[in-house]
């Protein structure tokens, strides 16, 4: 399982994740960080990769476009990088299964 986490999120959130063994990029890291969600999407469909996303866009674009890349949204408000970490930490191997379940949107809250 790939993924890719969008410019609204921290690097450290892909680095914890390339942390536990699974390939992750940051937008930044593949020249998308000022893109639209578009080339994003388009990105990810391409390269097999889950949109991980703050972004409602995602979300909704997934209910319009099954086909498309996995949503990973996070419903999170605005804090600090550690005290983001701290709360998806601990839920992201339920997030992993999910999708190894096959769903195409998952709401994290």
């Amino acid at each position: 399982m790939k993924f890719i986490v969008d410019a609204q999120l921290p690097p450290a959130l892909a680095r914890f994740i390339r942390s536990t063994g699974y390939e992750c990029e940051h937008v930044a890291d593949v020249g998308l960080r000022d893109a639209d969600d578009s080339p994003i999407w388009r990105h990810a469909d391409a390269n097999g990769r889950v949109i991980i996303a703050k972004d409602e866009d995602f979300a909704v674009r997934k209910m319009l476009q099954p086909s498309g890349p996995a949503v990973v949204w996070l419903r999170v408000g605005n804090c600090s990088n550690r005290a983001l970490l701290a709360w998806f930490q601990p839920l992201f191997d339920d997030i992993v299964d999910r999708l190894q379940k096959g769903e195409g949107l998952i709401e994290v809250v």
